[in-house]
């Protein structure tokens, strides 16, 4: 009958620190989005769930504490048991049977299962779990006082999250799609929104050189011609230098003006229909410049540096491509993309560093330099001939040409070793 009692409590002990096992690792591994989602489409428990991960300090304590009364009085009752058995080879053989018992039915198999069904069995366990950890509060509290102490006594600093929001998200997406459950175009898109806060409209914008401006001091009918064979909608007018914007030309106006005029390009009165140039500063980051194009209304704004001079463009279109790619219509030239070749990849070397790591799965570093061409340029510490070849961040650059200051064309691979 003693025997039947003993083993009996043994085997309750053994379902409890069972129990206790499969709750902290369901816990610990459940995942807050899928459990807020949970919680807001109305799942019965989620909420319960995520008041008890609010607070994984006293959620682990409690957890541990009963754990470790039942593991310990289980292994007391079994050696009390065995010592009146076997006598004193009884401890030794407590020990043994106590921890392949432990081991297996109170630590591997729940935690095996719990891992696999995190958040079911999260809402599962939620409820005993939140009248243990109430029962368990007083003692709790005071552990959490003494460890505190402890660390303070060491200068031991018990610091939160390493990782931003941000960062987290950001793996999360990197491992699902490592693990094929993201597609790699949604993984870029949500990395796009992601960097875009550490973007400035300097990373992002059309190069001056790149720009197609109209000469306000030619002829009306001059200017109306190559505005409406120009591919674009909005078009900047300069008078003498090209750092003097007069106005912006919008094609919508100049249609309405034509049509006012009877169609007589020498009759439009191109002053009275330009708008005011908006000028935005190169440091401005791509979230407030996102911002101020929503609250203005306008799509279109002309970067210049810290004396004012005109260092290119951005359009709320530049903006949108850093999330979902390239964005082309029937009037854009096409670019040149990325092209293999046996013995590496041709670039532009106007190409942004961005793009050829999106394209690749690449990881080379853009701190330096915004382009490819750029980053050669900023190594080199020179302007570099045809036929160089530059090994920078674990990769070759080749300069297949250049047209005058400027490297048009790379070719990249990875360095061997």
């Amino acid at each position: 009958m003693e025997i039947m009692i003993f083993g009996g409590s043994v085997f309750l002990l053994l379902l409890l620190s069972a129990f206790f096992s499969g709750s902290e690792t369901a816990l610990t591994a459940a995942s807050k989005a899928r459990l807020h989602k949970m919680e807001h489409d109305g799942v019965r428990g989620a909420k319960r769930v995520n008041q008890l991960i609010a607070d994984r300090e006293s959620l682990i304590g409690s957890i541990l504490l009963g754990n470790n009364l039942v593991n310990i009085l289980a292994s007391a009752l079994t050696t009390t048991l065995f010592l009146k058995l076997f006598g004193p080879v009884g401890v030794l053989m407590a020990t043994v049977v106590m921890t392949v018992l432990v081991l297996v039915f109170a630590e591997v198999a729940p935690k095996t299962y719990a891992i696999s069904n995190p958040d079911r069995t999260a809402i599962l366990v939620s409820g005993p779990i939140k009248v243990i950890k109430i029962l368990f509060a007083p003692v709790v509290m005071t552990v959490e006082i003494i460890i505190k102490g402890m660390f303070s006594l060491f200068g031991i600093k018990a610091e939160g999250p390493v990782l931003s929001a941000h960062d987290e998200l950001r793996g999360a997406v990197e491992y699902l799609s490592q693990q094929g459950e993201v597609i790699k175009h949604d993984r870029d898109m949500i990395g796009g929104v992601l960097d875009l806060q550490e973007l400035s409209v300097e990373e992002i914008m059309v190069h001056r050189k790149n720009i197609t401006m109209v000469d306000a001091s030619q002829k009306a009918a001059d200017v109306v011609g190559q505005v409406l064979q120009s591919q674009f909608t909005r078009l900047p007018l300069f008078d003498g230098s090209k750092d003097n914007i007069t106005g912006i030309l919008h094609v919508r106006d100049l249609l309405g003006e034509l049509h006012r005029v009877g169609g007589d390009y020498d009759k439009v009165e191109v002053e009275k229909i330009l708008r005011p140039p908006w000028f935005t500063p190169e440091t401005t980051t791509v979230p407030e410049q996102l911002n101020a194009f929503r609250s203005r209304r306008e799509h279109f704004a002309l970067v210049v540096d810290e004396y004012g001079a005109l260092m290119g463009l951005v359009t709320l279109e530049d903006i949108i491509e850093e999330i979902i790619g390239e964005i082309e219509d029937e009037y854009d030239k096409p670019t040149a993309a990325p092209r293999r070749i046996k013995s590496g990849i041709l670039v532009a070397g106007d190409l942004s560093i961005r793009d050829l790591n999106r394209e690749q799965e690449w990881n080379i570093s853009d701190e330096d330099a915004v382009t490819v061409a750029g980053l050669i340029i900023h190594h080199a510490q020179a302007i570099p001939e045809a036929g160089q070849i530059f090994s920078i961040h674990g990769f070759r650059f080749e300069i297949l040409e250049r047209k005058r200051n400027q490297i048009t064309k790379v070719k990249i691979r990875k360095s061997e070793g």
